[in-house]
């Protein structure tokens, strides 16, 4: 925003990125403490989700259902969780299909461990979709830059 009047700068403006909105752009504002609470926090959230399963882990085993359920509730959450890690850290660096983010909300669901540890291992680096975001915007302000710039010299005169 204008220091003067209020109103935002010409041209294209950064997109928020959750829990960092608009800091990211120049690690400014908080950056840096936010970065670390969110790396501690989906650490926190992935070792709590892990205890969690660990607890419905035992509670099978107390049902007593089988050696071959609870094999293959943990098979089941590995791969879900493996699966749910590739999809969240390719999310950070490209724009994921919607029809097929739609399609696998139920895996990412089950596998959600391993969107949360995505989270934290991208966050050791930088803000979860800081790339992504950056090379858009910069993408933006060349294209806005370029429509913007008049040629110098002479004019073509019209008869």
């Amino acid at each position: 925003m204008s220091a003067e009047n209020g109103t935002p700068p010409p041209g294209p403006s950064p997109e928020p990125i959750r829990f960092f909105g608009t800091t990211w752009l120049n690690h400014d504002s908080g950056y840096t403490p936010r970065r670390i609470a969110v790396t501690v926090g989906s650490l926190a959230a992935a070792a709590a989700a892990c205890l969690v399963l660990r607890l419905a882990y035992q509670g099978l085993q107390i049902a007593a259902i089988g050696s071959f359920v609870s094999l293959l509730m943990i098979v089941m959450f590995a791969i879900c969780s493996a699966m749910a890690f590739r999809h969240t850290w390719d999310g950070f660096t490209r724009r994921p299909d919607p029809d097929r983010q739609a399609s696998l909300r139920g895996l990412l669901t089950i596998g959600f461990v391993g969107s949360l540890l995505a989270y934290f291992f991208r966050s050791l680096t930088e803000a979860p979709g800081e790339r992504l975001h950056r090379e858009e915007y910069e993408a933006a302000r060349k294209r806005h830059e370029k429509s913007t710039t008049r040629r110098s010299g002479k004019k073509r005169r019209r008869a």
